[in-house]
Order: C-alpha cells, then structure tokens, then sequence
C-alpha cells in the first residue's frame, strides 16, 4: 500500500527519501510543497526531478480525511465533519477573530474521560486518531480557507487540540502531529499559538514538558476534589492537588508564563461564590501563575445540566477578578451549527452506529482544492 505522507515528519519523509536514493534536501522540499503549499498532486511539484515525482505518484500518496459535511456559521465559524473509517467521525472548528485565525482540532474518535458536561463523552470512545489524521486536520482546512478566502498568506495562526478527545490519552500520535505544526518547514505554529488541552493526565503532562512544550489549557471545572470526581472522572486518578502540582512544574517548561484553567459554569452545580472562594485559595496555595476562561455551558440532551445565569457568571467573573487572578468568559462561537464547546458530538456516529441528525439540512459550501500556484508564505505568523 502506498504510504501517505500525511502520517510523516520531517524526519520521517528523510527516511523515506532515502529508501528511494533521494538526498535530505528532497524531503525537506517535499514537505514544503505538502504543508506549506498545501499540494497534493505531485506532478505540481516543479521543483522536485521528474524521476523523484515518478517514484512518489508509484509509492506514494497525500490522502487527507474525507469530509463527510461542512456547514457555515453566522459569525463565521466553520466547522467540518470528517469520515474516520469504520463508522467513526470526528470534527474541526475554524475560529476567525480580527487579529487571528484559530482551528479546533480532534485527536480521538470519541473520548473515554466521559466529564458530564461534554457532550462528546457521552458517545463513548472509539479509537485514537494517527498522526497523520491529526495533522490532515491541519491540512485540509488551511488549503480550504486559502481557496475559500481569496488569499495566498498563512491563514490559521493558532491550533487548539480542543475538538474531541483527551490529546494526551493519545500521546504517541500527539507529539510527532504536535512537530509538523512547529516546523517552519510546514506550518511554523508558534509554540505559544499551538494549545493541547487535558482534562488533567498528570504523567503525560510531566513527558509534554520534556518532549514537546507548547501552551496548556486544564479542564478545571471545579475547585475541590469531591465536585471534580463528579464532573471530571480523571479526577478519581489524579486528584487536585497532583494536577496543579504537574501544572506548576509544567511552567518551568512552558512557552507562556502561565497556565489556562477551563471552568465550565453549571447552573447550582460548581458556580457559587464559595466555589470562587475555593477556586482563590487553591490557586494561591498552591502559587501558580494562570488565567481562568469562564466558560458558558452549551445544553445538550440528557445532560441534566443548564448554563449557569449571565448574572451569576458576571458575579464569578468579577469575584474572580478582584482577587486578582486574570480572568476572560469565553464567547460562545457557532451555536447555530453546534460547532460550540462541548457540542462536537453532534453528527457523529455512536459507538451503536447510530448516525445522529446526519439529514438536518444546513448551509454546505462547496469544496474545492487548491490550485498548484497558491503557495504559503513562510514566516508570515508572528512568533
């Protein structure tokens, strides 16, 4: 079977080059024309021999997921559902901000963390994505975005692993998809502009530092271990106090000088103010530096859970701020599409194979590859 070179790194399209008798330059240039320029045919790729083009058409291929729907938000959010094989789907959110463009990838099929308020934990786990199926994530939209915006420059500027899945549950496809982002070869993601978030997976988060340091988001969502074991079942395995401890040393590593705390609000669940007074205290005990994103919860059958009231988020903002801990509310983005926080599991299929609302009718855009002259601009993301 033709190898995909979706599923390699730099060095690994160094090895591959070589079983063919080409030099490393190749292979650098032929990730150039793969990530930066988003090629796929490699006829286009004009600077590579014609004898080399041959051996790649022969054994090789650039085979990114197949997209399953699209749909397009009001404010401008675009999320795509891809085909995982087997019954499996997963998705990616584009994000688009005046100063910035950021992507919501996936990194399982599924998850197994099953935290209660997460609408994708409740479709269970069906398997980990490659690295390669990470990365196509990547690939495909940035090309898509390119086509579909009018432009030649670097489109996404930032990549969150916040779609579904815990990212460090699978942790040796993470890194190598996590390396193709940085490279300046390729997409040249700055390791500030490149966010995995955990649900609190104390070990891995001690072997991210020292393989791969890019910025963390927790998924905190409670201030105290009793609550968390209710909404985060990780919690159970690694408590609080672990988790925070793993964050603090995480920081002598990381490329921000703090860390992100998720906190999902729930209406009379974990939104009162001794939770903000327990939420203080911890964080002061243990002195990590961080930010808390106040997060809106999305509805979702069977959850048994509501959004918090914007009065008592404003209050928890507000308390949050006075102590001095640096404090956002996220925007809620794409809720007409359910491309919001905790809604990923909206179209894809149930560990039954049960295909949940796959015939509601939606605005769907067309798609259309990239043409061969369209190339990206390295260097063109601030660092």
């Amino acid at each position: 079977m033709a190898i995909n070179l979706l599923d390699l790194d730099h060095e690994g399209l160094v090895a591959v080059c070589s079983s063919f008798g080409e030099k490393r330059f190749r292979a650098t240039q032929l990730f150039r024309w793969i990530h930066q320029k988003g090629i796929a045919d490699f006829s286009a790729m004009s600077d590579l021999a014609q004898s080399f083009r041959e051996k790649l058409s022969n054994l090789a291929r650039i085979a990114a997921l197949p997209v399953v729907s699209q749909h397009q938000s009001g404010d401008g959010t675009i999320k795509w559902l891809f085909d995982a094989g087997e019954g499996n789907a997963v998705e990616a959110v584009f994000i688009p901000e005046a100063d910035r463009g950021t992507l919501c990838i996936s990194s399982q099929a599924g998850c197994a963390v099953g935290c209660r308020f997460c609408s994708t934990g409740h479709q269970g786990f069906n398997r980990n994505l490659t690295s390669g199926e990470i990365v196509a994530q990547l690939w495909f939209a940035e090309r898509f975005l390119r086509r579909h915006l009018g432009k030649d420059e670097r489109i996404i500027s930032n990549v969150v692993l916040m779609g579904m899945g815990e990212p460090l549950q699978n942790y040796g496809n993470l890194v190598p998809a996590l390396r193709v982002m940085l490279d300046d070869n390729a997409y040249g993601i700055s390791r500030r502009r490149l966010t995995v978030s955990t649900s609190g997976v104390v070990p891995m988060i001690d072997r991210l530092s020292a393989d791969c340091p890019v910025a963390l988001a927790v998924s905190l969502h409670a201030p105290n271990d009793l609550l968390r074991d209710h909404l985060v079942p990780l919690n159970r395995k690694y408590p609080i106090d672990e988790l925070m401890h793993a964050c603090k040393r995480y920081l002598e590593f990381a490329p921000r000088d703090f860390i992100t705390f998720e906190y999902c609000l729930l209406q009379e669940v974990n939104d009162s103010l001794q939770h903000v007074d327990e939420l203080v205290s911890l964080i002061r005990r243990i002195g990590i530096r961080c930010k808390v994103n106040l997060i809106p919860f999305n509805p979702f059958p069977g959850s048994g859970l509501m959004r918090s009231s914007p009065e008592r988020i404003d209050m928890f903002f507000r308390a949050l701020s006075g102590a001095g801990i640096v404090t956002t509310i996220r925007k809620t983005r794409g809720d007409d599409i359910d491309a919001a926080c905790g809604q990923l599991a909206g179209e894809v299929r149930d560990r039954t194979g049960a295909v949940e609302r796959m015939a509601k009718q939606r605005t769907v855009f067309p798609i259309a590859p990239i043409s061969s002259s369209t190339s990206a601009k390295q260097g063109t993301v601030a660092r």
